[in-house]
């Protein structure tokens, strides 16, 4: 458990590595990437060549007779929301840092992002219940806030519920969203199509922008050859015995990792939605760069 004095640090190092992060990297890519709810009426003006005729606006014509065309701009403001994976399966970690600690880092860069571009942002945390809401507002103060709970929340459950987490958002979030859906993706009873989250991801895909950011460490993908070892999962508990120097038993635990990473990528496919791959050890900075460009270039 951190103290009062370690959380306020760690607080203060992630708005400082967010900040310099959003004001020097991320600096018009999240804004493009991102699309505001409509165009607003701003002003009208004397009509141009090349102007739409279809924006001429006909009363203020008429009135000075000379054509007038309207002018519009985008209503930026958005609502973010952080689904966040407090699971217990999010505090392994074997190199660099733990899931949660990626997890973290990166939801308060995606917070001072939104807030930066006067967007609201708002968190739900899961594992398989829910174990806490932040509704989305605006403000430095609220990212504060957000950063600290993401640091300090303890949950109540170890296992991972992703069905109960989205069914939660279509309830909660009522007008359209960005959603940043940030966890491992590994459920215990996935194989049950009535408990997997493919259906209700492609409900509530219809409503929200949703972007799925999956958090694994390199030994959720291989196991070293460190001979036979006593593992437990931490989200039930069972304990068993694993030989690591038999190669078979390498094999199919790295092919497990690659078809439940096939499955989540076909997921969120026939969902409409996008997929990013963190592994605990990479820049996540290039690669969410490289996911907010990719957004906004032109096809």
């Amino acid at each position: 458990m951190l103290t009062t004095a370690e959380i306020l640090k760690k607080v203060r190092e992630l708005e400082i590595k967010s900040k310099k992060l959003t004001r020097h990297l991320f600096t018009g890519e999240y804004h493009s990437a991102f699309k505001g709810r409509g165009m607003s009426f701003r002003e009208v003006r004397e009509y141009a060549a090349g102007d739409d005729i279809r924006f001429i606006d006909w009363n203020v014509s008429a009135r000075f007779n000379h054509p007038f065309s309207k002018l519009f701009e985008e209503e930026r403001e958005l609502s973010v929301m952080l689904l966040v994976d407090v699971s217990a399966s999010s505090l392994f970690g074997t190199v660099h840092a733990r899931k949660k600690d990626l997890i973290t880092e990166i939801c308060a860069v995606l917070a001072f992002s939104a807030v930066n571009n006067n967007d609201k942002v708002g968190v739900i945390f899961f594992s398989d219940k829910i174990e806490g809401y932040i509704p989305p507002k605006k403000g430095r103060e609220h990212v504060l806030y957000i950063v600290r709970q993401l640091l300090t929340t303890e949950p109540r459950q170890k296992g991972t519920n992703l069905r109960e987490a989205i069914r939660f958002l279509n309830r909660s979030a009522r007008q359209k969203s960005i959603v940043f859906f940030l966890s491992d993706f590994i459920e215990e009873n996935s194989g049950s199509k009535e408990e997997r989250f493919e259906d209700a991801l492609k409900v509530v895909g219809k409503k929200h922008d949703v972007i799925g950011i999956k958090v694994y460490d390199k030994m959720d993908m291989e196991l070293p050859a460190i001979g036979l070892i006593e593992a437990e999962d931490s989200e039930t508990g069972r304990r068993y015995w694993v030989d690591t120097d038999d190669y078979l038993v390498r094999t199919n635990y790295q092919q497990h990792f690659f078809n439940q990473t096939e499955q989540c990528k076909s997921i969120f496919q026939k969902a409409g939605s996008d997929l990013l791959h963190l592994r605990t050890d990479e820049d996540y900075v290039k690669i969410l760069q490289r996911f907010f460009v990719g957004r906004h270039r032109p096809a």
